[in-house]
């Protein structure tokens, strides 16, 4: 957590008109009344807007700030100063790390059996939907589905991202990756670290995208892209992509 800056002792030049002296020794003191140990200046109080509904069972760690309309489930965990945006919502059994933000809008977690955990320092979109139900017909009520996100992703706004469509697996999605606007990532894919997904892009189900950077791409169930490939623009993938390979229109 960053350090705030101490305030320095103030310094004044010498005043012949004693109303003046009086004046700037008044100022001193306040000054010197101020707190001044770095602890007290590191604790950030949480904030809950009145018009939240945060459910009193929610674990709510500190420096946490929940904006207006915003709804907080009773099976979620907000970890330090995350940063609820005004209309964001948060439901079922989640966990967000410390420091992520949800722009307004956007939905985390859904009241199913499972989990959606996401990491530390994640941005989560405008009108994005997170761990939320997958649209396989084969689901089956009641199973337990899961979503797992690593640290330092920045999801863009009207994205998708599902959970498993079964209790045997998961959806996955790594570090440090680019989801630009309105992109989908379908149940039980899993994705790596270092990934660009440009606008629009779509990944059906049980899709596996190692360590790579793309331009805009549309793949189908059970492909595989390796590390370092590239798809470009409106490309349908039918195929498996190697390690350092580009591929372009319908392959």
């Amino acid at each position: 957590m960053c350090s705030l800056m101490k305030l320095r002792k103030p310094f004044f030049f010498f005043c012949t008109n004693s109303l003046t002296s009086l004046s700037l020794r008044r100022l001193s003191s306040t000054l010197s009344a101020q707190p001044s140990s770095s602890s007290s200046q590191q604790t950030s109080s949480t904030f809950i807007h009145p018009s939240a509904i945060v459910h009193p069972n929610a674990l709510i760690s500190q420096g946490v700030s929940i904006g207006p309309f915003c709804t907080v489930g009773s099976s979620a965990k907000l970890g330090q100063g995350c940063q609820l945006h005004p209309g964001s919502h948060i439901f079922g059994n989640t966990e967000l790390g410390e420091h992520c933000i949800l722009m307004t809008g956007s939905v985390v977690g859904d009241d199913l059996p499972g989990r959606t955990v996401v990491g530390c320092n994640n941005i989560i979109g405008h009108h994005a939907v997170v761990g939320v139900k997958c649209q396989d017909l084969k689901y089956k009520p009641g199973d337990a589905c899961f979503l797992d996100i690593g640290d330092n992703n920045d999801i863009r706004e009207h994205s998708s991202i599902h959970r498993s469509s079964k209790s045997s697996d998961r959806t996955v999605i790594g570090d440090n990756n680019l989801i630009m606007g309105s992109c989908h990532i379908a149940h039980d894919c899993k994705v790596g670290n270092n990934n660009i997904f440009a606008n629009n892009t779509l990944l059906a189900g049980h899709v596996m995208v190692e360590c790579f950077k793309c331009r805009t791409m549309l793949t189908l169930q059970v492909q595989s892209l390796f590390i370092n490939s590239a798809i470009l623009v409106r490309s349908l993938l039918l195929v498996e992509v190697l390690w350092f390979h580009k591929m372009s229109q319908s392959t």
